[in-house]
């Protein structure tokens, strides 16, 4: 591990702190938030995840895994930038894009650690573990949070809409759910609530 690299590492990340993310931009969000600020409360609220899945049936999940997981997904556009949907870029495309971004990255980390991190990538992106399912719905979730605070903050009620609809039927997680639905009541008004 030479320092040159980790500092490149550390540039990478910093990339990440500025990097707006695109779907705020398409909409006219001044301000928008970054990709870390999206990873970082993916991580925190990875912590308060519950202990069943989507059966109902009792499982426990590796909170420490779910965190680590949602602080490197996004890891790879800290060199290809935020590609949504709208981008006009095939899914296969933006993956062969991240996974190439990700394998560059690597290169920088001690073995363990650039395997752990694009291992971490792969699994989220295949969805092939509960902690990979749990944290797609964080993925979704914080999303819609944004969008929640950004229609209250700026007093546009349904002004982003699509995003709300875009995640409807598809959380699994009971915790998450749960979140979903105190979230539903705050945007219908049922609940005014908000950090004091």
């Amino acid at each position: 591990m030479k320092p040159c690299d980790i500092l490149t590492f550390c540039e990478l990340l910093g990339r990440l702190k500025h990097l707006p993310r695109t779907g705020w931009v398409n909409n006219g969000v001044e301000h928008p938030e970054t990709v870390s600020g999206h990873m970082y409360r993916m991580a925190m609220l990875s912590l308060l995840l519950g202990d069943n899945d989507d059966s109902g049936s009792r499982t426990t999940l590796d909170k420490t895994k779910c965190m680590m997981m949602s602080l490197v997904h996004d890891l790879a556009e800290s060199i290809v930038g935020d590609i949504t949907p709208m981008c006009g870029v095939s899914h296969e495309e933006k993956l062969k894009r991240e996974e190439q971004a990700l394998q560059r990255i690597i290169l920088l980390l001690p073995n363990e650690v650039g395997r752990t991190m694009f291992d971490l990538w792969k699994e989220f992106e295949e969805c092939s573990t509960a902690e990979a399912k749990a944290v797609k719905d964080l993925d979704k979730f914080d999303m819609i949070m944004q969008a929640f605070e950004y229609e209250r903050t700026l007093n546009r009620p349904n002004f982003l809409q699509p995003f709300f609809t875009s995640t409807q039927g598809t959380f699994q997680n009971p915790t998450v759910l749960q979140w979903v639905a105190e979230l539903e009541k705050r945007r219908s008004g049922c609940e005014q609530e908000g950090p004091n």
